[in-house]
């Protein structure tokens, strides 16, 4: 591997930095070995009920990403021992681990037999959270992910019940090495050897851009229409703008903060993606008569939109950062495009993109004659499969539509005259540009599952089994969405944790407390989760979309979480006292 993969020219790591991070390194891992061995584990069940069916044979089922489950034969909710006071009096660990059960429950003044599914969850309290923490704070003291996400997984693996390490793998993992290793960097490198990246800036120059705000301008409006959200996103706009912003000498801290804040943001507003689908399984709500089947349950995410206050701030935040507009930005972004315009410098002193130097050089042969083509055609198949693929079955196919796009790449260098060998060179310099961002997501992904595993979002959330009142309800819901997605790294692993138990407190509240307009405030609560949920994705360090967005745009990781958490945060907290003059007014 190239000496200088995943290194500025500037420097390397202080001593002092790695100094304070072995140490912290050592105590984190001490704590860790002392919490499994002196702490004793708090069982729970975590209940999810779908909507359930009969099929032809009698069996009850229910549909998971349009694939019909068979749920077998439930048993009676009070003879389960997952249930709540059998955990309690359990002087051992359940040997279940999970279990469907049926239960009479009243809806709109009938009966009816209602299946959810309980599964064994575990937390060790306040100290579930120490393997995310760890890893964030030692990503932020050494500037490198890649020793605090190590540091983490193995403070989280010490801690699992079974020490079963095959949890952590999974096939999205192995999805996203294909993907993002051999894929994304393979074509990102071939756009690199045939000149198609700098001839789509030239061309963009030429006819629609006229110095850095339109630039900003044009990934901002791409960010917009990209609106699938997540990875898929994130990926299209970063490595489509980069040339573009580059040629007119925008920092990639704020590439990176436009790019990041167009991705999942735009999703939560212009949800005509996978978003509903597969939220809407985890809202039911016993007794609530709006959110009683999955027609009802999507029709309610479309109605809350509105009131997703902190994805329209976010969205409109970058909006004024193409426009120039800076004043919300915070100090790190405004000094980022003084040093960028007055110097060239597009990246911090000392900073260490994770996009390696081979993509960052152009090495297009002397006889080579690029054209802006190579570069649209290869784009518009990968966004033409994505966009079908999700209006056809639901989700894009993401791989698929990437591995076309350089395949049709290929077959246009060679068309053009480009010797086999030279194509290979780029896609191998692709790879190695990628490599150390392939590492940092695999480590994410595994430090995220090894967190769930612990109970770090599981406990956040049982936090609030204490009432509350009313207005400050969804300003404690989003908090502990934030919290929960900063420490897994993930936006819809913490829907998944954290709308099961957020929906029904919120329904006993309103309830209990005798509100007027239920239905305006589990709209609230909904979107304080929602939004909660894509904010501290945005801004944890661990992130696949934040690992993403600094990757291609060549942006060193911790200068954009730095960058960007001022603006984020801000808008976070206007929606917060949005949601709260919302509900004490109007509910």
């Amino acid at each position: 591997m190239d000496k200088n993969l995943y290194r500025s020219n500037q420097s390397k790591t202080p001593p002092s930095r790695l100094k304070r991070g072995a140490v912290a390194a050592i105590i984190g891992l001490v704590c860790a070995l002392a919490i499994t061995a002196a702490v004793t584990p708090v069982w729970v069940a975590q209940k999810v009920t779908y909507q359930t069916y009969i099929t032809v044979d009698g069996q009850a089922a229910y549909l998971d990403e349009g694939i019909e489950r068979l749920i077998g034969t439930p048993v009676p909710l009070s003879e389960s021992a997952l249930r709540t006071d059998a955990l309690q009096a359990a002087e051992t660990r359940p040997q279940v681990k999970q279990q469907w059960v049926v239960e009479t429950v009243e809806s709109d003044g009938e009966s009816r037999q209602q299946i959810s599914r309980l599964q064994l969850k575990y937390h060790y309290g306040p100290w579930s959270l120490l393997p995310a923490l760890l890893a964030i704070a030692l990503s932020l003291v050494t500037r490198d992910p890649l020793i605090g996400l190590f540091t983490g997984i193995v403070a989280g693996a010490s801690m699992l019940v079974d020490f079963d390490l095959a949890s952590v793998a999974s096939p999205s993992a192995a999805g996203v090495l294909v993907m993002y290793l051999w894929l994304l960097g393979g074509l990102m490198g071939l756009w690199s050897r045939t000149g198609a990246a700098k001839a789509f800036a030239e061309f963009m120059t030429d006819h629609f851009v006229r110095g850095p705000r339109s630039a900003k301008l044009v990934a901002w409006g791409l960010g917009v229409v990209l609106f699938q959200g997540g990875a898929i996103s994130t990926v299209l706009v970063g490595t489509t703008v980069k040339p573009l912003t580059d040629q007119h000498n925008i920092s990639h801290e704020e590439l990176a903060y436009i790019v990041d804040s167009t991705a999942s943001p735009i999703a939560a507003v212009i949800a005509f993606n996978g978003w509903p689908v597969y939220v809407q399984a985890l809202i039911f709500v016993p007794g609530a008569s709006f959110l009683a089947t999955d027609a009802d349950r999507i029709a309610f995410f479309f109605n809350s939109v509105p009131l997703s206050f902190y994805a329209i701030l976010a969205v409109l935040g970058t909006l004024l950062l193409s426009l120039d507009i800076t004043g919300f930005c915070g100090p790190g972004i405004r000094r980022a495009r003084q040093r960028a315009r007055s110097t060239g410098q597009l990246d911090a002193p000392g900073a260490r993109p994770l996009s390696a130097r081979q993509l960052q050089r152009l090495e297009v042969p002397s006889d080579y004659r690029p054209h802006v083509v190579e570069f649209l055609l290869p784009l518009t198949l990968l966004i033409g499969i994505a966009v079908v693929s999700t209006t056809i079955g639901g989700s894009p196919k993401i791989i698929l539509a990437f591995a076309s796009a350089l395949v049709l790449s290929m077959a246009m260098a060679l068309f053009k005259g480009m010797r086999p060998r030279q194509i290979m060179q780029g896609f191998g310099n692709g790879l190695q540009g990628v490599v150390v961002a392939s590492a940092v997501l695999i480590l994410a992904i595994a430090l995220g599952t090894l967190s769930n595993a612990v109970g770090g979002g599981l406990y956040l959330v049982m936090l609030l089994s204490a009432s509350m009142p009313f207005w400050i309800t969804p300003v404690c819901l989003q908090s502990i969405a934030i919290v929960t997605a900063l420490s897994t790294g993930t936006s819809w692993g913490t829907f998944a944790i954290v709308f099961p138990l957020a929906m029904p407190l919120a329904w006993s509240i309103a309830l209990t407390q005798g509100l007027d307009n239920t239905l305006l405030f589990m709209s609230v609560c909904f979107a304080a989760v929602l939004n909660g949920s894509v904010y501290g994705d945005q801004c944890s360090p661990i992130s696949d979309t934040t690992i993403l967005s600094s990757m291609t745009t060549g942006c060193d990781l911790m200068d954009h979480v730095k960058t960007q958490i001022v603006p984020a945060s801000a808008a976070a907290a206007l929606a917060a006292i949005l949601w709260t003059i919302t509900v004490a007014v109007l509910v």
